[in-house]
């Protein structure tokens, strides 16, 4: 055994210093490369130090980015726990095909259309080629549309710190996009669902996203009209909620209510979801990524705000759950798991707007307000407009987004983002001296659920036209993994149709009537 060590200990010698012997020339060899066209510059070893700040943003931005990503898992989780178990291959499917539909559409041209001309992200270094916004000029003021450059990202675009920026960018849109497969689960054709994904991540995601965070007009509402600091959103509660929420409502109301779902006389009826413990188990999962979510919308792992993020992110959620939960039981009787968890969620998405504008006390408020809006918003959506959202996708992302929004024109305090979008001094809502922050955090969320909706109502009637946007009745009522996937889900148990669905028959009298 000893000789064996001995052998290890100088056979690691040798390499270490054949490493001192020939690190230099390999170095070397690589700048020398470097400087050929066609190929990125690499850092020497005694360059390193200058720009150690951008490089640890970088690599906060990714990790942010690989949280994020994670994301998607409890998505199809949560989604699928909450849907039945003769629809579970089509839900996983879609939210597994949304990554790669999503960043494909993206990448094409989504990320040039938002980012395009937001012209440099000090905290990621050097970021070129990002400089082009097409923008109409009225009265001397600058309304920024679209993006212009960064078309896959190629030509001046390809760096680093652009690199960073769009894997950063694309989760985000990404989530966007997965929140409608939840509300149009059980019923919604899968080709259907490719053509969505393509729309949401080249054209609609992009273009409103590119007017906040995109340096576009509504960021500019402060510069151009003197509204507080334009439409401010830390990390996405309408540019990635709302946006979701509301094309999953359009879809939904264009894709009618699942079989059965209402009584003839239109009273709502109740389909659980096949399995609380993966949706639970999902929503963890999310409420881990948020931390990405929120917190790695700094751009800055040096940034001492993320530690405020964080920690308000955390307080939001609890909160949520927490109220949510009171609401149900006091009013139900008992605390049904699948509001808790949508309590939860609720919270995470109201404070997603307001995480690093806010005091602890205020997240706290917050969520709590969001636990109990979401409850009933559920119920309004269900029983009031007769839309049928199997997950509570539009209440949780679409209406807490609104509320998260409006929540930092109110809240926040006037200790971060100073010269956020071209305006001096610290954001401060109404309650801290500034009513136009409110305003403009009202105009946004109202240009969002105009844009938005109207964009994907149009998309569904017209695809709902030209090819069929819902399964027929008997794929509905036998399940869509087979018809629609080619697979069971859970082959190994035998899956009864729903009752509530009735004979088919019944079924098909039934879609009739939501034609």
């Amino acid at each position: 055994m000893s000789r064996r060590i001995r052998l290890l200990v100088l056979t690691l010698t040798v390499a270490l210093a054949f490493a001192g012997i020939y690190g230099a020339p390999v170095w070397a060899e690589v700048a020398a490369s470097s400087a050929s066209p066609g190929r990125a510059d690499l850092p020497l070893p005694n360059d390193m130090a200058a720009p150690n700040s951008v490089a640890i943003n970088i690599v906060w931005t990714l990790l942010a980015g690989f949280l994020v990503m994670f994301m998607q898992a409890g998505f199809a989780m949560v989604e699928t726990g909450f849907t039945r178990a003769k629809n579970v291959a089509h839900t996983m499917a879609m939210n597994l095909m949304i990554y790669g539909i999503g960043m494909l559409g993206y990448w094409i041209c989504g990320f040039a259309f938002q980012m395009g001309g937001i012209g440099s992200v000090p905290a990621l270094g050097s970021v070129s080629g990002l400089s082009r916004e097409w923008a109409v000029h009225l009265s001397g003021k600058t309304f920024g549309l679209i993006g212009g450059q960064g078309l896959l990202l190629s030509g001046s675009s390809y760096s680093g710190g652009v690199f960073a920026l769009f894997l950063f960018s694309m989760v985000f849109m990404d989530t966007a996009a997965t929140i409608p497969t939840g509300a149009l689960a059980e019923r919604w054709k899968f080709s259907s669902f490719v053509l969505f994904g393509f729309f949401m991540s080249m054209f609609v995601y992009p273009l409103f996203a590119n007017w906040v965070w995109g340096g576009g007009w509504l960021a500019a509402l402060g510069v151009n009209f003197g509204l507080g600091h334009g439409h401010v959103d830390q990390a996405g509660s309408s540019v990635v909620h709302m946006v979701g929420g509301v094309a999953a409502l359009a879809g939904a109301v264009v894709l009618g209510p699942r079989l059965g779902k209402f009584a003839r006389n239109g009273k709502p009826v109740a389909i659980p979801g096949h399995s609380i413990p993966m949706a639970i188990t999902g929503t963890f999962i999310l409420a881990f990524g948020w931390f990405g979510f929120n917190a790695g919308s700094t751009l800055s792992g040096a940034d001492p705000r993320i530690a405020v993020i964080a920690v308000n992110t955390m307080l939001a959620s609890a909160a949520g759950a927490f109220s949510a939960m009171l609401f149900v039981w006091l009013r139900y009787g008992k605390p049904e798991p699948s509001i808790l968890a949508n309590g939860l969620l609720a919270g995470l998405v109201a404070i997603t707007a307001p995480c690093a504008f806010v005091s602890c006390v205020c997240a706290v408020i917050i969520g709590a307000m969001a636990g109990v809006l979401v409850v009933m918003s559920v119920i309004f959506v269900e029983r009031g407009l007769k839309v049928d959202d199997p997950v509570g996708a539009i209440s949780v992302h679409g209406v807490c987004g609104t509320w998260g929004v409006l929540a930092l024109g109110l809240f926040a305090d006037g200790t971060y983002g100073n010269g956020l979008n071209g305006v001096s001094g610290p954001v401060r809502g109404l309650l801290y001296g500034d009513p136009s922050q409110l305003a403009a955090q009202g105009v946004g969320a109202m240009a969002c659920i105009l844009f938005v909706f109207s964009a994907f109502y149009a998309f569904f009637k017209l695809t709902d036209v030209w090819a069929r946007i819902r399964v027929s009745p008997d794929a509905e009522y036998e399940g869509l993994d087979v018809s629609e996937m080619g697979a069971v889900g859970y082959p190994d148990f035998a899956i009864a149709p729903d009752i509530r669905s009735g004979s088919r028959t019944a079924a098909k009298s039934s879609m009739s009537a939501v034609s």
